[in-house]
């Protein structure tokens, strides 16, 4: 599932901001990067069912290298995935409502914090 709708895709912004409001909203980094890419995730789990959710938000430098306190990073559009043990993760499913609304709500709490920060 796609978040079309909140309108990061395309905003480019400072990495070290990026990383600083990335970790305001709960989504991390880890191993997900290279020198040209990242993905952020931010990770639901259902206590009931014991389902695993992951939010992911794909970026990637336009200039720079990841790491690089200068490099500017342009987000691309967030999507929402459930996780099958062993099998990874899969996005095209019917997502609880509960979750796609933590999504959207996490979502543009960030485009409001990187609205104020981006640079195209």
């Amino acid at each position: 599932m796609k978040f079309e709708e909140i309108g990061l895709a395309g905003k480019v912004v400072n990495f070290e901001i990026l990383e600083h409001l990335m970790h305001d909203v709960g989504l991390v980094r880890a191993g997900q990067w290279d020198y040209e890419r990242i993905t952020y995730d931010y990770k639901f789990e259902s206590m009931d069912s014991g389902d695993v959710f992951y939010l992911r938000v794909p970026c990637y430098a336009v200039e720079g290298e990841v790491e690089s306190p200068h490099a500017l990073i342009k987000i691309m559009e967030p999507y929402l995935g459930k996780h099958y043990y062993p099998h990874g993760v899969e996005y095209d499913e019917d997502f609880p409502k509960n979750i796609v609304t933590n999504c959207k709500k996490l979502l543009n709490q960030l485009k409001e914090e990187i609205d104020k920060h981006h640079t195209v």
